[in-house]
């Protein structure tokens, strides 16, 4: 069958945008096929910096033909609506409709066969509207059209069944027609060449030096680079990102290594990685006891005639000028302490309406200084020293020009000035964890003062009223949460977090006279949604999560997490899931009938009113079960609490089996709806059981 074949030849596409733009002239166009009735067997999707492709293999000839079926009025309708709908299906009499009898009457039908049009008439509007929709985070204009792409746009290639399409990309100022030729490699084979087919296309452009698959060109640069790293008994320092973002930027990659200066290697591995792949797009290579080696991976777009030397001495040249100016901040960054940069935090506004950093740093200090008591180990002069010094290395000449590496040059600037290695640490570790899949602190001081920093941020922004909504999160506030939750849990800290983020907002005061208890109970909201998140990512049933937040009141998230634990081993087992199904039978025979009386059953019973030994065993046995329950719970020994309740098992199944719980006696019957009703009550100690799925 045939195979259409989409190139869209550009100026250089952003490395970070390839990818995406590629999944989505995938989706375009196939979403349209469909709508149009082109069925195909296989559509895969191409990008290089220059050119996105996409063929689309088992395409049929023509649309397929189609029957429609329309109904008109009645037959007894007046003669102009019938004269109507005869025009309207292009009929001249209404000899030739059908008539049919419905619960409405006796209408008019008709069936309108459409032919369906030769594929190669339909594709080129298809093709042309997809790439007008094709999204891009940034685009541009250019000439004296009205099109907007990502990069001036110079060919587009449209092949179906070996024949170039008609038409072309309207460019509001005139028209890009569709054509079978491309372009190879920019400088070793520009020359324009024509294609049939996918495989042809293939062919030549890998004749004249382009990769098409991003996957090839990525595994040539993995491997390449590995190889020659190799021989020199090294190895690449993995990096996925930077792997990714160079595999797009060439599209004949033609891996070297070059060497780094030993003058700049006393410079911390961070900045020498650091400025290696920000600027340069380097790879950093460890030697065999993981220490960063003189050494470095550059991917090259070209085939040098002398094997890339004169390529390799022009990168180790360019990288001396970066180190140089890397080593010359390292340098007077260490003739000033670090504790002496802290006030330059004044000049620098955290937010308008929440400060200068400097007032930050106070309140997490103060935050900090307090969280101590819920930490184990923390030290408090410590953790005092780390919070007044984990962001004085933003001021510094290095963290300026490498943002990415605040913290980090912080700790190295402390241990030069003699600090504890616990301070340093805590400088370094203060923001993490970033991510679900950052590591976590585990060192008190650090657990300590990375949970104040991001506490304090967490009020703050809630006292101002700058909550994320929907998928706007500018301040990146559910991240800070799952920082804090992780911290907590990681870490078993026994901590109130309602009374924590009461002593993070009173460090607020001319803010907090506007937020009382309110802002608390948002936050700690906030909070359970973020943990729910969490927790379903660890595998964790929402339903079981829902079931013990519902009880409400409770804010140490150890506690909460033991609970949850317990309640899903407690379920997975007979006696729990049989019981489960008791209650949901008991609770709906309550509802049911409550609802018919118009009536309340939620009140004791009366225990001199049962009738049968059934019913007094399962009041005692409720009794029971509530008490153990209570004295487990008091000790947070929910294992016993969930075993008390499985002790109701053998009287809720006798109960069910032996009473009958609508009595003719009314006052009996409703006895017994208040007795089914206890049930309820009993097992809601350990959690809100109507929560829980079957």
């Amino acid at each position: 069958m045939p195979e259409l074949l989409i190139e869209l030849f550009s100026e250089e596409i952003p490395a970070r945008m390839q990818a995406r733009a590629a999944d989505d002239l995938l989706r375009l166009v196939t979403e349209r096929l469909k709508a149009a009735g082109l069925q195909f067997d296989s559509a895969d999707a191409y990008a290089t910096p220059r050119r996105l492709a996409l063929v689309v293999d088992g395409l049929p000839e023509r649309q397929p033909d189609l029957c429609e079926e329309r109904r008109g009025p009645r037959v007894d309708a007046p003669e102009k609506a019938i004269k109507g709908f005869l025009a309207s299906v292009g009929l001249a009499s209404v000899d030739q409709c059908t008539t049919r009898e419905t619960d409405k009457g006796t209408f008019l039908f008709v069936e309108i066969e459409k032919k369906g049009a030769a594929s190669a008439a339909v594709l080129p509007a298809l093709i042309a509207d997809a790439v007008a929709n094709l999204p891009w985070p940034k685009s541009m204009r250019w000439a004296h059209t009205g099109f907007r792409w990502v990069r001036p746009l110079h060919s587009v290639l449209a092949v179906f069944d070996g024949k170039v399409l008609d038409g072309g990309i309207d460019l509001q100022g005139g028209t890009l027609a569709y054509g079978d030729t491309t372009h190879g490699h920019r400088f070793l084979a520009p020359e324009p060449f024509a294609v049939t087919d996918f495989a042809d296309y293939r062919q030549k452009l890998a004749a004249a030096k382009v990769m098409l698959d991003p996957a090839e060109r990525r595994a040539v640069i993995e491997t390449g680079l590995a190889a020659q790293a190799r021989e020199r008994g090294l190895t690449v320092k993995a990096d996925p990102g930077l792997l990714d973002e160079v595999t797009g930027l060439v599209e004949w990659p033609v891996p070297l290594l070059g060497l780094i200066d030993p003058a700049f290697m006393d410079l911390p591995p961070e900045v020498l990685t650091s400025s290696m792949r920000a600027h340069q797009k380097y790879f950093s290579l460890e030697s065999a006891d993981s220490s960063l080696a003189p050494c470095f991976g550059v991917v090259a777009n070209m085939v040098a005639a002398d094997g890339g030397l004169r390529i390799v001495a022009g990168n180790e040249r360019v990288l001396r000028a970066r180190l140089s100016d890397a080593k010359f901040f390292w340098d007077q960054d260490r003739k000033q302490r670090l504790a002496s940069r802290a006030p330059a935090l004044k000049e620098i506004v955290f937010h308008a309406r929440l400060g200068t950093l400097d007032e930050k740093v106070d309140r997490v200090q103060a935050l900090a200084d307090a969280l101590t008591d819920y930490v184990p180990g923390a030290d408090k002069d410590r953790v005092r020293s780390a919070a007044r010094l984990c962001k004085a290395d933003l001021v510094t000449g290095v963290v300026g020009e490498f943002p990415d590496l605040q913290g980090i040059m912080g700790r190295y600037y402390a241990l030069h000035d003699k600090e504890h290695a616990d301070v340093a640490d805590a400088i370094a570790e203060h923001y993490a964890p970033q991510g679900p899949n950052d590591r976590c602190p585990t060192a008190p001081v650090s657990v300590t003062v990375a949970l104040a920093d991001k506490i304090d941020t967490l009020m703050a922004f809630w006292l101002i009223d700058e909550k994320p909504t929907g998928s706007r999160d500018p301040f990146a506030l559910r991240r800070a949460a799952l920082g804090v939750i992780r911290l907590i849990v990681e870490n078993g800290l026994r901590m109130p977090l309602g009374q924590v983020f009461a002593l993070a907002r009173d460090n607020m005061p001319s803010l907090a006279a506007s937020g009382g208890d309110d802002v608390i109970a948002s936050l700690l909201d906030f909070f359970a949604d973020r943990l729910k998140v969490h927790l379903r990512e660890r595998g964790v049933r929402h339903d079981l999560i829902s079931a013990v937040f519902a009880l409400g009141g409770e804010d140490d998230l150890v506690r909460l997490l033991a609970r949850v634990d317990a309640l899903e081993k407690f379920l997975a087992s007979d006696d729990g899931a049989n019981l489960l199904t008791a209650y949901k039978r008991a609770a709906n025979i309550v509802r049911i009938e409550a609802r018919k009386d118009k009536a309340s059953y939620d009140a004791a019973p009366d225990d001199a009113a049962f009738a049968q030994s059934e019913e007094t065993a399962l009041h005692t046995a409720l009794g029971k079960a509530a008490a153990n329950a209570g004295t487990a719970l008091e000790t947070e020994d929910y294992a016993s609490a969930m075993a008390a309740m499985a002790a109701l098992r053998p009287p809720v199944d006798a109960f069910f089996d032996k009473v009958t719980v609508n009595a003719e006696d009314s006052g009996l019957r409703a006895n017994r709806l208040r007795l089914l009703s206890a049930i309820g009550g009993t097992l809601h100690q350990v959690a809100d059981f109507s929560k829980i799925e079957g």
